[in-house]
């Protein structure tokens, strides 16, 4: 599939997924979002992808959503493009789309650069969030007169705590990359052998694919 805000290459098991408008600093739009969505569904579905890392062409891993609308940037029917439905149809969903708590692989947050806005509440969605030391992360709806989207304020407080992530949402402030820094290390190499599509229990396969 081709895509025209992401870029999505697979190798190794690993899909790496890229959002690319360097030139806006991977600023989102309903486009970004519906690519991605499309995207996340496709890896879901190929066995030959064990994991999926996200990251931002350029400087940027997301300045968040594009402002060029202006005033209209967060009025109604821009809420109904972004999660990719017609306004006056709210009901209907968009095709091929999958939601991140339903893909069977884990999604990898590589943060390269600032993450503020959407480019901070959408990683809180996935499964690990990685910054590397040109990060800084800002959930800066306060300062834009905005309620914060993505269910950040229901995901923050299970990730980091209600007092920390009552201090991020409403300060708006800046988070570099040194601030509750974590490596992991694993020695032993992997040897897979199931298939999600094949092996994974009924009870663990989400409803709305009918499985």
């Amino acid at each position: 599939m081709a895509y025209s805000e992401i870029l999505l290459e697979v190798a190794d098991g690993v899909a790496l997924v890229t959002l690319n408008r360097p030139e806006r600093l991977n600023a989102y739009t309903p486009t970004m979002g519906r690519e991605l969505s499309e995207a996340f569904a496709a890896c879901d579905a190929d066995d030959a992808v064990r994991a999926i890392i996200v990251t931002g062409a350029g400087r940027a891993f997301c300045a968040g959503a594009d402002l060029a609308r202006g005033g209209e940037t967060f009025d109604r029917t821009a809420a109904a493009e972004y999660q990719g439905v017609p306004p006056e149809r709210p009901w209907e969903k968009p095709a091929r789309a999958i939601a991140p708590w339903d893909v069977r692989k884990p999604i990898i947050a590589a943060i390269n650069g600032p993450a503020v806005g959407v480019g901070a509440t959408l990683p809180m969605q996935w499964d690990i969030r990685l910054a590397a030391e040109s990060a800084k992360i800002g959930f800066v709806f306060v300062r834009r007169g905005v309620v914060p989207e993505a269910l950040s304020t229901w995901i923050m407080p299970r990730l980091v705590g209600m007092a920390r992530a009552a201090e991020l949402l409403l300060t708006g402030r800046m988070v570099d990359a040194r601030e509750g820094v974590r490596a992991f290390l694993e020695k032993r190499p992997p040897r897979w052998s199931m298939r999600p599509s094949r092996d994974l229990p009924d009870f663990l396969s989400p409803p709305s694919r009918g499985r």
